[in-house]
């Protein structure tokens, strides 16, 4: 843990640490979010179908819930250098396969394969904590969180314009491409620049890895039963995918999906009863029990804050353009707004936090967060552009 003054305007140290880790964060976003604005080039030059386009936008998130469990893992395992690394130089592949897209089944592919980046939060999430103390920790979350998320709010207003500047019927493909390009070379940077630890310090892996360990039986069950959502999700994408929905998967390997899933599920049943089976021979000692229903409200309400601004995040550049008729370009830029409040909100939301403490804050903003998107929702073409953009920026000061 480094002792250093907290100083933004410092690049040494936790805080150099800290600046590429958000630096990583926010090409994470802008890669994964390329396709956002975009979405009206990308449709027509594939000849999308309203159906097909809703897909993408579906394929996109999906793989990553399971990714976010496994790059865990990784980085538990292998430190977050190596694993940020090498998330981004591999990630850079699915983004140039999108970007030379000629089908619908291509385009889809590659952002089923892109979901894999949306994992990089939690690997500098842990590279955050092993440099800073507690008493800073909110904050230098809330920056990483906040300064990367802006990543999907760049993508907005800046790659409809460099698609503009290559001009044609690919420039869109060429806006993609030089995300991937800025993945990939921001790769060699961040593992040439920093440390898993500030230096003395000890890397502290788990002692089980690829489960998650609780302390009591009720617990046990508990944690099996939050486990089921996300075997429900990538079933209910498979019926998507089946010729239920798209048809990009046939009756068969629909079939073959939904039996792995539920293969997947009783073999990591078994690692979870593998690393707590001694909880049902002995009782844990008091000093090392936790409540598991912490950690299940905490996975509820981050479902209802960072799974709905993924889901806006991909739609509102697109809604814009529809709802109120205005261009790519400014559809991105008027979008920009909802992920623009990442830059003040999570650095904000981390400092209320270490303030404040963490359930008084984290209830407020839940309860200013279900306000926003009442309010969102009843926004229409009668409205002004103006009113509907703050009502958007409102609401993401909540959600983030």
């Amino acid at each position: 843990m480094s002792s250093e003054k907290f100083n933004l305007l410092s690049f040494t140290g936790k805080m150099k640490v800290l600046h590429l880790s958000w630096m990583a964060f926010f090409i994470t976003f802008l890669v994964w979010f390329n396709h956002a604005p975009l979405l009206q080039a990308i449709a027509g030059s594939l000849g999308l179908e309203p159906s097909e386009i809703k897909t993408l936008l579906i394929l996109n998130v999906a793989l990553t819930i399971p990714a976010r469990v496994v790059i865990g893992m990784l980085t538990d395992r292998f430190g977050p250098r190596i694993v940020y690394s090498s998330l981004l130089a591999i990630c850079s592949i699915p983004c140039f396969m999108f970007a030379m897209a000629e089908t619908f089944e291509q385009a889809a592919i590659a952002r089923f394969m892109l979901g894999f980046i949306g994992a990089g939060f939690v690997i500098g999430i842990r590279m955050v904590s092993e440099w800073f103390p507690a008493n800073e920790l909110g904050t230098a979350e809330g920056i990483y969180g906040g300064w990367g998320n802006f990543g999907s709010a760049a993508a907005a207003f800046t790659l409809p314009v460099v698609a503009l500047w290559f001009g044609g019927d690919d420039g869109w493909r060429y806006a993609v491409g030089v995300t991937g390009v800025m993945s990939l070379m921001f790769s060699v940077v961040y593992y040439r620049s920093v440390t898993d630890t500030p230096k003395g310090s000890t890397y502290f892996k788990p002692k089980h890895i690829g489960a998650m360990e609780v302390t009591s039986k009720g617990d046990f069950f508990f944690l099996l039963l939050m486990k089921i959502p996300m075997y429900a999700a990538l079933a209910l994408l498979t019926w998507k995918l089946s010729p239920k929905g798209v048809s990009l998967l046939s009756e068969t390997t629909a079939l073959l999906c939904y039996v792995g899933l539920a293969l997947l599920y009783v073999y990591e049943t078994s690692h979870v009863w593998k690393v707590n089976k001694n909880i049902f021979k002995e009782p844990v000692p008091e000093m090392h029990q936790y409540k598991f229903k912490q950690v299940a409200v905490l996975n509820v309400l981050y479902f209802a804050t960072f799974g709905s601004e993924l889901a806006v995040v991909s739609m509102l550049p697109l809604f814009f353009a529809e709802t109120f008729g205005l261009s790519a370009v400014v559809a991105g830029m008027v979008a920009s707004a909802y992920a623009f409040m990442n830059l003040m909100s999570r650095p904000g939301g981390g400092w209320l936090s270490d303030k404040f403490g963490r359930k008084s804050t984290l209830l407020i903003l839940t309860a200013g967060l279900a306000v926003g998107y009442l309010v969102m929702s009843l926004v229409d073409s009668t409205w002004p552009v103006w009113l509907a953009v703050v009502a958007a920026m409102a609401c993401s000061f909540f959600v983030q």
